[in-house]
């Protein structure tokens, strides 16, 4: 098992204001990255033996960037496209998109793929395209892989099963992994256990057996990735997951999830604290 410890953070749409139906109280929706990064840093610093990536939004990314830079933060994006620019062929005609050229171009280091809501985009889509073939999803995942890890980018890349998956957990994450992951330079992978069928209100979180026989199998199928926990990292769980050797870090969205929810900064470094037993 690695030493080193891999905090993230993915923001997903946080920058939304609380009047428009958002989440951030924080600053106005253009200096919401830079906001957090500037009040973190230097706290970070302090925190030896682990690694801090931020996924942003494509609008928050430039800010983001500029606030960490010369920090131990590393900034990173939701997602690459799975084509890309290429000299001589496609300039750029990627309107909505986000190849991996341009993320990378604009300070990305980190891309985080396989998101379960990315899942469920993509299986919605297969859906109404009448193929419920779980493979399918993987086969374009792994596309999205490649086409980061082409232009540098390292990958945290989630996996997990959904409620109707339970009776087969151990196959649909192994067949997420080898499909998701073929030809991919594992040196530059992490992998985030996201158990679906637990996230979200009124579900019973994974406990610490589960979430070890599970991150047990993910080291078993690839020995020496990184796997951290995409369930949640939060003041309730971090004193027991990080009891779990298999377990290398975590993947905190919601800091808060009662009263005024959303992402604060203080209670970020609350949950570092701790996670590291600090």
């Amino acid at each position: 098992m690695t030493d080193l410890k891999h905090i993230y953070v993915n923001f997903k749409r946080f920058d939304v204001p609380s009047e428009l139906g958002g989440v951030n109280r924080l600053a106005s929706a253009r200096d919401y990255s830079k906001t957090i990064v500037s009040t973190v840093r230097e706290e970070l610093a302090s925190f030896s033996g682990c690694e801090f990536v931020h996924f942003y939004p494509e609008s928050q990314i430039p800010e983001a960037v500029r606030a960490a830079e010369g920090s131990v933060l590393k900034i990173g994006c939701q997602g690459v496209h799975r084509d890309d620019v290429m000299p001589g062929g496609n300039f750029g005609a990627f309107t909505t998109l986000r190849p991996a050229a341009a993320m990378a171009a604009i300070g990305c280091t980190h891309t985080i793929i396989g998101h379960c809501e990315e899942r469920k985009n993509l299986a919605e889509l297969f859906a109404l395209a009448g193929s419920s073939d779980r493979t399918l999803s993987a086969k374009v995942l792994n596309k999205e892989v490649l086409a980061a890890q082409k232009r540098g980018l390292d990958v945290l890349f989630c996996v997990g099963e959904k409620d109707s998956e339970l009776d087969e957990w151990d196959t649909v994450i192994r067949e997420q992994l080898l499909l998701g992951l073929e030809g991919a330079d594992l040196n530059h992978v992490a992998i985030a256990y996201e158990p679906v069928w637990s996230i979200g209100p009124g579900k019973t979180p994974a406990d610490r057996p589960y979430i070890t026989k599970v991150a047990r199998l993910i080291k078993e199928t690839l020995p020496g990735v990184p796997v951290v926990y995409g369930g949640g990292l939060k003041k309730d769980n971090a004193a027991m997951l990080a009891s779990i050797d298999e377990i290398d870090g975590g993947l905190i969205a919601l800091t808060r999830f009662t009263g005024e929810i959303g992402f604060y900064p203080e209670e970020y470094l609350e949950i570092i604290k701790l996670y590291l037993g600090v």
